[in-house]
């Protein structure tokens, strides 16, 4: 009788390994490939629209493109996401679980745990505006003030999905933000950016010397054949910007490809202090 049994009871295992086993494997099998196939596709977009950036440093992404970027992540995470989901019910309906019978102890659940829902409905929701309204997109450099934190978070946009962005500072750490926190993005590489490079000097000199040889600083940095390409305009002397009883500050500003406005700046900065240090004519501390 126990013989019996134990037949019986092989037999049923073997038929479920053959029937449901075998598609549960095939289904998480399945859901694997499709995960890289759809990680290749989208390396393979975000490649293509990259290669222009590649092909030279003073060359800087087009907004369409950081857009497409940043679009081509946020789809294949939102369809991976679904893909897993239904993947995961058809595993627990052939072990033998009533998907239909879960939606009461679910309903349950998700009441029960509606406060920490919460926040990541509150992070989704807002990656979806921070995407359609293109606040910023991948390649970025940004400055974003979060919640419960008094310095923000600055560095190059890494990835974004609708749940977190992920950003690179200037020392290599990786910055992870849910979105929800986000408070306010300051975006510094938008369609083009600003150099302002504040010229601290004795009050007593003379300013239109001063002038003269801040704007020959302007021309021939325009003239330059290495910092031309990352100009869009020759740049401008706004005049004092300030001004106290010991020294006085001249403000130079320069228009720059997004992103560039660092290492125009740098070079300005140079340019200045060797042309006055060449007419005699020191800065203040």
């Amino acid at each position: 009788m126990n013989a019996v049994l134990a037949m019986n009871g092989g037999t049923e295992i073997t038929a479920w390994l053959r029937s449901s086993g075998l598609e549960i494997v095939l289904l998480v099998v399945g859901a694997m490939l499709f995960g890289r196939f759809a990680a290749f596709v989208r390396d393979r977009v975000t490649t293509k629209i990259d290669a222009s950036f590649h092909s030279s440093d003073a060359l800087v992404r087009t907004e369409a493109a950081k857009h497409r970027h940043a679009l081509a992540q946020v789809i294949t995470w939102v369809v991976l996401t679904i893909v897993y989901v239904l993947v995961g019910m058809e595993v627990l309906r052939r072990l033998g679980f009533s998907v239909t019978g879960l939606v009461a102890p679910a309903a349950v659940l998700g009441a029960a745990l509606g406060f920490g829902a919460q926040r990541i409905v509150q992070d989704i929701l807002a990656g979806f505006f921070l995407i359609t309204e293109r606040q910023y997109g991948f390649g970025d450099v940004v400055q974003i003030a979060v919640t419960g934190s008094a310095e923000p978070a600055e560095g190059t946009v890494e990835d974004v999905t609708l749940r977190i962005t992920t950003l690179r500072n200037a020392d290599g750490e990786v910055i992870t933000i849910p979105n929800g926190q986000i408070v306010k993005v300051t975006n510094l590489s938008k369609d083009w950016a600003r150099a302002a490079i504040d010229v601290p000097v004795s009050a007593q000199a003379d300013i239109n010397k001063i002038n003269e040889v801040l704007h020959e600083v302007c021309t021939k940095a325009y003239q330059d054949a290495r910092l031309k390409p990352l100009l869009l305009d020759e740049p401008s002397v706004m005049g004092v910007e300030d001004l106290s009883l010991d020294e006085m500050n001249i403000r130079m500003v320069a228009r720059t490809l997004p992103g560039k406005q660092f290492e125009v700046g740098r070079e300005l900065r140079v340019r200045v202090a060797a042309a006055l240090r060449k007419e005699g004519i020191s800065e203040t501390a």
